[in-house]
């Protein structure tokens, strides 16, 4: 087993950087309190080439880019504990990671976006049309394309199979935050990188087709929908709109949890049944501008939330925890990190599927007042200890 290069992280987290068979990189970040070896197995599989750069199509009338990846068609959908893909390889296993680990962060081979550009990884295969900058992607025409170029990393939070990032040890959540941070640098700085998306999917109501404790990082071509219509809001109403939108909720009854240099509440105005967002007090454009300190508390209480809400109810509740970054090269200024934490659930028995008012017309009805979610989130979350 050869010895990798390693790097000191904070927090006494390690990292250490290698390859897969197919030239895809994979990186282990390793506890402070770790037990595993310096040394780690080489990926000896016989892999096919990976497939092509997807592409992407303008929809004319939103402005928007689709991603059509039809190699997407073909990913592992729920395999059992024995053919989990993102344990540990055994002798019956040939999974993505060769050896024991704490965290690992690999390159996703059914990607929406990527390769990145030939510049940016020598394993990478050049893109052919890439976009030409945020001018040349904000252009409206019919039938324009561009490749989809990208890069889209999977997250594992535990060699376990099952559970969440809410089922892991504050040291464990500790970790993938570093590695959320690490990872963020270093896809910003990739060429023709915008912004990078931090993320976990949870549930097979979410459409998780891997019940493996993991996230996902996506680093987009473009400054995402979401994130574009926020920059219009907070240039209508001024560079602060953020800071004085989180003095706002915390002023008010629909806050769940704070602490020295965190607040989680349930927004006015939620669209979702069960809806939180997260924000750091001081202004970060995301986790690479997050201290120690702030990085330390976070750990503790964002587990303190995800059990919260799993103590809702007596099964495991869907969700999608989104954190939300300032893009790389506009907003930064005014654009802060923050956690947007969704699900479907409204009752025990029952989900909110989008209808044709929300579907079509991005017209919301929310049934449950944003102040009674959150009464109840409160209430689940102060019972539950680390």
């Amino acid at each position: 087993m050869p010895h990798l290069d390693s790097q000191s992280l904070g927090a006494g987290v390690v990292k250490r950087a290698t390859r897969l068979a197919d030239g895809r990189e994979l990186i282990y970040f390793d506890d402070r309190d770790t037990t595993l070896p310096a040394e780690r197995a080489i990926d000896a599989r016989t892999l096919d080439a990976r497939p092509e750069t997807a592409t992407m199509r303008l929809d004319v009338l939103t402005g928007d880019w689709i991603t059509v990846a039809a190699s997407r068609q073909n990913r592992v959908m729920l395999p059992g504990a024995d053919l989990d893909p993102l344990a540990p390889q055994t002798p019956t296993n040939p999974s993505e990671i060769p050896s024991r680990y704490d965290v690992a962060v690999f390159e996703n081979r059914s990607a929406a976006f990527g390769p990145a550009l030939a510049a940016a990884m020598d394993a990478a295969p050049a893109a052919p049309d890439p976009p030409r900058g945020l001018d040349d992607l904000a252009a409206l025409g019919l039938g324009r394309t561009r490749t989809s170029v990208g890069r889209c990393e999977v997250v594992c939070f535990s060699p376990e199979s099952t559970g969440s990032f809410g089922t892991q040890s504050v040291v464990r959540a500790r970790t993938v935050i570093e590695a959320w941070a690490d990872r963020t640098a270093a896809l910003s700085a990739l060429p023709g990188i915008e912004q990078v998306f931090p993320f976990e999917n949870r549930g097979e109501a979410i459409g998780v087709t891997l019940p493996h404790p993991h996230g996902q990082i996506y680093a987009y071509p473009y400054v995402t929908p979401r994130t574009q219509r926020m920059l219009d809001s907070i240039a209508a109403t001024g560079p602060d709109m953020l800071a004085r939108m989180l003095e706002f909720e915390r002023a008010s009854e629909r806050v769940i949890l704070a602490g020295e240099h965190w607040t989680a509440f349930v927004p006015f105005a939620a669209r979702w049944p069960l809806e939180v967002h997260m924000m750091p007090h001081r202004h970060v454009a995301d986790f690479t501008e997050t201290s120690d300190a702030e990085r330390d508390e976070l750990a503790g209480l964002y587990l303190r939330l995800l059990r919260g809400v799993d103590a809702l109810y007596e099964t495991p509740t869907p969700y999608i925890a989104a954190w939300h970054q300032a893009p790389v090269r506009v907003g930064r200024d005014t654009t802060r990190l923050r956690l947007e934490l969704t699900s479907p659930r409204r009752a025990a028995d029952k989900l909110k599927f989008l209808a044709g008012s929300e579907a079509a017309m991005w017209a919301w009805t929310a049934e449950i007042p944003p102040e009674a979610s959150a009464a109840r989130l409160r209430a689940a979350v102060e019972g539950v200890p680390l």
